[in-house]
């Protein structure tokens, strides 16, 4: 599992449409994206620079959470 801090969203309907993007990326099962925490717990085998770039497309900034 890939943990990302997601930073820009403001409510309910960034963290989907950041779910959304999230889950077109390939080799992405699952991926669950929590306002209040501001991250995004993805599963699969996805390259983890393409979904820092799908974040990205929509607008927001991300990068893997240590």
């Amino acid at each position: 599992m890939v943990k990302l801090r997601v930073e820009g969203m403001t409510c309910n309907h960034c963290a989907m449409a950041v779910q959304k993007a999230l889950q077109k990326v390939p080799g992405v099962e699952k991926a669950e994206v929590s306002l209040e925490r501001a991250e995004a717990l993805v599963e699969g085998q996805a390259d983890l620079e393409a979904l820092i770039r799908a974040v990205e497309e929509e607008g927001y900034w991300a990068a893997l959470a240590g």
